[in-house]
C-alpha cells in the first residue's frame, strides 16, 4: 500500500537519480492518485500495474529498454519487486527490502492461533455473504487484515501518507495475499541478479522470510541483514550504508549490451 509520494522512500530515488538512473514511481490502481476501484487490495492487479510500467519504459528514448531493474521495499511491495522480475524477463535485477516471502504464513504469525482460526472463519463467512447477497465485508486493511506491531502503532515513519490510504477495503483481499507466494517464483529469476535486504529480529516481516528468498534464488545473488535494530528503525540507521549498496548492486547488474555472446569450449580429454 506504499505510495510513490511518500517521504520514506525519497533517499533511495535520489540516490539512484544522482547516479545517473532515471527512476519511475508510480501508485497501484486504487491507490493514491491512480484511478481504479479503491476497495480490493489484490497482488497480482499490482503485478500488471508494474509489468504496464516496464511496457511503458520501454517506450521511452531516454530509457535503455535492455537495463531495467525493479525495487521494492516493505512487505509485498518487497516482494512484488521479485514476482515483477520473474515474470517478466525485460527486468535484468532486483531489489527486495523486508519482503515477504509467504502470504499466509505472514498472516498468520502476526496472530495467537486462536485469533488465526477466528480469522480464517470470518474469511470463509465472507465468502458465503458474498455468494448470498453480493456483498463483501469492509474491513480496515492495517487493523483487521494486517496486524499492526507495537512499533508501527508508535512510529510517525509514514505519517505523510497514513492518511491518504484507504481505511476499507474488502475482506476478500485477505484471500488474495493468503495465496501470494514470491518464495515459489525467485528461482525464476536466475541468471538474473538478485538482492534481498532484511533486518535481523525483524516483527513485521519474518527475518526468515528474506533468508529463504534468498537461498531459494539463483545466483547471482547477495543477502544484507541489519542487525541490532528493527523493522522501521532499520531505514533511518541503515540508510547511509544500504542505500550506497542498492546503488552498487544496480550498477554492476544493469549491463546489458547490443551482443548476446554464448561459448563453449571443448575439454581435452585424456
Amino acid at each position: 500500500m506504499g505510495l510513490k509520494d511518500a517521504k520514506l522512500y525519497l533517499r533511495y530515488h535520489a540516490a539512484l537519480t544522482e547516479a545517473g538512473f532515471a527512476v519511475l514511481i508510480f501508485d497501484y490502481r486504487g491507490f493514491g492518485e491512480s484511478e481504479g476501484r479503491t476497495d480490493l487490495l489484490r497482488p497480482q492487479d499490482q503485478l500488471e500495474d508494474l509489468i504496464n510500467a516496464v511496457s511503458y519504459l520501454i517506450t521511452r528514448d531516454d530509457v535503455d529498454a535492455d537495463n531495467i531493474g525493479a525495487f521494492g521495499s516493505g512487505g509485498t511491495g518487497g516482494g512484488n519487486a521479485l514476482v515483477l522480475a520473474a515474470q517478466d524477463p525485460r527486468v535484468c535485477c532486483a531489489v527486495s527490502q523486508v519482503p515477504v516471502a509467504d502470504g499466509r504464513d505472514w498472516l498468520h504469525r502476526m496472530r495467537r492461533e486462536y485469533e488465526w482460526l477466528e480469522f480464517l472463519e470470518r474469511i470463509e463467512a465472507d465468502r458465503a455473504r458474498r455468494v448470498l447477497t453480493g456483498k463483501g465485508e469492509l474491513v480496515h486493511p492495517r487493523q483487521e487484515i494486517m496486524v499492526p506491531t507495537p512499533e508501527r502503532k508508535k512510529t510517525n515513519i509514514k505519517k505523510d501518507v497514513d492518511s491518504k490510504i484507504q481505511e476499507e477495503i474488502l475482506l476478500r483481499s485477505a484471500e488474495y495475499i493468503l495465496d501470494y507466494k514470491p518464495i515459489e517464483l525467485v528461482k525464476k529469476i536466475a541468471p538474473r541478479a538478485v538482492m534481498i535486504i532484511g533486518v535481523e529480529n525483524d516483527a513485521t516481516t519474518p527475518t526468515d522470510h528474506a533468508i529463504a528468498l534468498y537461498e531459494a534464488a539463483g545466483q547471482p545473488k547477495k543477502l544484507i541483514l541489519q542487525r541490532h535494530t528493527t523493522h522501521y528503525a532499520a531505514y533511518e540507521k541503515y540508510g547511509d550504508t544500504v542505500t550506497p549498496e542498492i546503488v552498487d548492486w544496480f550498477r554492476k547488474h544493469m549491463t546489458r549490451g547490443n551482443l548476446d555472446i554464448r561459448q563453449e569450449e571443448k575439454k581435452n580429454e585424456s
